[in-house]
């Protein structure tokens, strides 16, 4: 029987060179961005860039549903009036769309002859009532029958009073017919045409108040000691000359689990309407003169090595016989300087580090250079 066996062995491997030893398959290389290690020598009063939005934002929608009969119109560059749009200015309390309005004016209708009704029959168990009394008073009616009215006059006060409800909730729905501007706002999008037919909720305007306005831009967590609640920054931008003083009003609790950095909030008065949301701005903090030139990396490139979690490593990039390898280094951190951080010890200028997927690759594992 071991013969038969070794025999068919021996076949398998005269017949199949390859039988027994099927080739793995091969790991498909992990994409890496790098960057080069920099030299920081300038003002450590470091740069943040930082966007606008709109210190107040919302979303107008109607409360009363059915076809747009009308919406506000404005003169535009041309002369021609048109629809409002975005980018025009609105006042607070200006109609900028009206539902039409027949269906609730009938509600209203209804509701008010409801409540004069109610109003009559009170007003005529009222009088019975006092007769009741009257009568009851000098024994003249049975407390039975006084009772009876009594119970009827209670009746239809509440009566009144539901129908006074209905008559007032019929007329809040024709007022809500009109979606009214509640703020001086900008108009940042128009969202209903007039013969549209929109439902209670539906939102009609997006609108914006500039008159302040915020400046939000991530801090890493090394640079949090230069930002507190209440400091005056100043803010600039190519688009506006000049510069804009603003106030630290909000500072997040918590890093962004990707960035790891700090949302921080400058609210700056905004009166002549210059800083637009979306807008690109500029702000610096920790100002300064740096003692002598440091090696710097992006913030992305540094990850918590694998032996050490206490500390901190980077991965560089060797080039071997055609093949490009990461080698895992620790590192010694400085201060921050706005979306790079100093390095004291670890690495040298102009050393590729890897900026993108660093958090993906091993020591020694092959990768592939992405640009």
């Amino acid at each position: 029987m071991k013969i038969r066996v070794a025999v068919g062995l021996l076949a398998c491997v005269i017949t199949f060179p390859g039988c027994g030893r099927e080739k793995p398959a091969q790991k498909p290389l992990t994409p890496v961005r790098v960057s080069a290690v920099e030299t920081y020598e300038a003002d450590p009063g470091v740069r943040y860039s930082a966007n606008i939005v709109s210190y107040t934002q919302v979303d107008l929608a109607f409360k009363s549903g059915g076809y747009i009969q009308t919406i506000l119109q404005l003169r535009g560059a041309d002369g021609r009036m048109r629809n409002v749009q975005g980018g025009d200015r609105v006042t607070k309390g200006t109609v900028l769309a009206q539902v039409r309005q027949d269906e609730y004016r009938e509600q209203v209708n209804a509701a008010q002859a409801q409540f004069a009704k109610a109003q009559a029959a009170a007003e005529k168990a009222r009088l019975d009532f006092e007769r009741a009394s009257s009568l009851f008073s000098t024994q003249s009616m049975t407390k039975p029958e006084y009772d009876g009215a009594k119970a009827r006059f209670d009746e239809v006060r509440a009566d009144v009073k539901g129908a006074e409800a209905s008559l007032a909730q019929a007329q809040t729905a024709l007022n809500d017919c009109a979606l009214k501007a509640p703020m001086d706002a900008w108009v940042l999008k128009r969202s209903v045409e007039v013969g549209g037919l929109v439902g209670a909720a539906s939102t009609g305007f997006s609108l914006a108040d500039t008159s302040l306005v915020k400046a939000t831009f991530g801090v890493p967590d090394l640079a949090m000691k230069s930002v507190k609640l209440g400091d005056m920054q100043t803010i600039t931008t190519e688009a506006v000359p000049g510069e804009f003083r603003g106030r630290v009003t909000a500072i997040s609790p918590s890093a962004d689990p990707k960035s790891r950095v700090f949302s921080v909030e400058v609210t700056i008065p905004n009166p002549r309407n210059q800083l637009k949301a979306g807008m690109i701005v500029s702000l610096a903090l920790d100002k300064g003169r740096l003692p002598r030139p440091v090696s710097v990396v992006p913030l992305s490139a540094v990850v918590r090595p694998r032996e050490g979690p206490d500390g901190y490593a980077v991965f560089l990039v060797e080039e071997r016989d055609g093949k490009v390898v990461a080698r895992a280094r620790d590192v010694e951190l400085g201060d921050a300087y706005g979306n790079m951080i100093g390095v004291t010890k670890g690495v040298a200028p102009g050393e590729r580090v890897i900026v993108t997927g660093a958090t993906l690759v091993r020591d020694g594992e092959q990768v592939r250079l992405i640009p």
